[in-house]
């Protein structure tokens, strides 16, 4: 399936839609079947003992996935999460920021699923594994329509 959007109208459209959080998440790369996206990790995303926080690493995922399902259906589907799945792999290092490798596994008419595995920037060891489960609202309603 083709990208509905590219990396840069990806990108665009994130920052009008969570403008509250578009510094914090990056499009580094999209390809029809994956999306890299980086977290620029600052002090609120960290907690005691110099560690990027659980919440900012489950964001990172989160989102990768979402962009995912944009990329590929366009501004007009507004996905909700429905299920995740997070493994905590190894402690992720405070003075990085973090990289996530998205792939979907399944982009269906009403669900759509994505795997990420989140790295620290500069190390090729995984620190964390997330698998994301979207709703897709049906084509013509109203959540359909956003954007």
């Amino acid at each position: 399936m083709a990208l509905a959007m590219n990396r840069d109208e990806l990108s665009q459209y994130l920052k009008e839609v969570f403008p509250q959080v578009h510094k914090d998440f990056v499009v580094e790369d999209l390809t029809e079947d994956s999306i890299t996206m980086r977290l620029v990790v600052q002090d609120q995303h960290l907690r005691p003992g110099g560690t990027v926080s659980g919440p900012s690493m489950f964001g990172l995922a989160d989102v990768s996935v979402y962009a995912m399902v944009l990329a590929r259906k366009g501004r007009q589907s507004l996905a909700v999460t429905t299920n995740s799945s997070f493994d905590f792999l190894r402690k992720p290092e405070g003075g990085a920021d973090m990289i996530a490798a998205c792939r979907l596994l399944k982009l269906g008419k009403t669900l759509a699923v994505g795997d990420v595995l989140l790295y620290s920037e500069g190390s090729d060891l995984p620190v964390a594994r997330a698998t994301m489960t979207y709703s897709l609202p049906p084509a013509g309603s109203a959540a359909a329509n956003f954007g």
